[in-house]
């Protein structure tokens, strides 16, 4: 076995406007997600790669849904490392980047918002290199629209197993109560450690 699950801790299970049901739920499908990395990677040595082409072949389809196996098992585990009950607020050097980059907290948050009611799949707030800046970047799949050089700092799941059982289908009620369950000291250290 190449990956293990991670163990988030219980206090994932104590959030405010996500109930326990709800990450318990979550917690299988990335579960899930980690198994099924696994298992292409056990079956990847064995395909017949003279039978490689890009209509169909088995070469291609484990190599894609390796992409969105390890897309969903290292998004997950973003998304569950950074949620905690009464998380705060930005602080220190991310803080100021944040005004920096969007004029103010209020305005970065509005921006996420309207990043995850804009995406099929997943919003990240990530560090862009390339632009020297915070961004917040969408994906309609957790294998789309990714950049070589982002480095994520933060991950919402916006896909509607994340927020059916306790919100129904409204999506912004829950990305309220996501961004009042965000550990903003641990998004500081990602952030310290994207800018070294």
């Amino acid at each position: 076995m190449l990956f293990t699950p991670k163990d988030f801790g219980t206090g994932i299970f104590e959030l405010d406007g996500i109930s326990k049901k709800t990450v318990e739920e979550h917690l299988k499908l990335y579960n899930g997600y980690v198994n099924k990395s696994n298992e292409v990677m056990e079956k990847l040595p064995k395909v017949d790669l003279s039978t490689a082409n890009q209509v169909f072949s088995d070469a291609r389809a484990l190599k894609v849904e390796l992409s969105f196996a390890v897309g969903g098992m290292q998004n997950h585990e973003i998304y569950f490392s950074h949620l905690k009950k009464n998380g705060g607020e930005p602080q220190g050097e991310l803080r100021k980047q944040i005004e920096k980059d969007f004029g103010s907290v209020e305005q970065y948050l509005k921006d996420l918002k309207a990043s995850g009611l804009s995406a099929r799949g997943w919003a990240w707030t990530v560090w862009f290199p390339a632009v020297g800046k915070l961004v917040n970047w969408v994906g309609d799949s957790q294998n789309t629209y990714l950049s070589w050089d982002l480095k994520p700092l933060l991950a919402l799941d916006v896909y509607e197993h994340a927020y059916l059982l306790d919100h129904g289908v409204n999506r912004g009620a829950y990305i309220d109560a996501f961004l009042k369950n965000l550990d903003w000291d641990r998004i500081g250290d990602s952030y310290s450690k994207a800018r070294k």
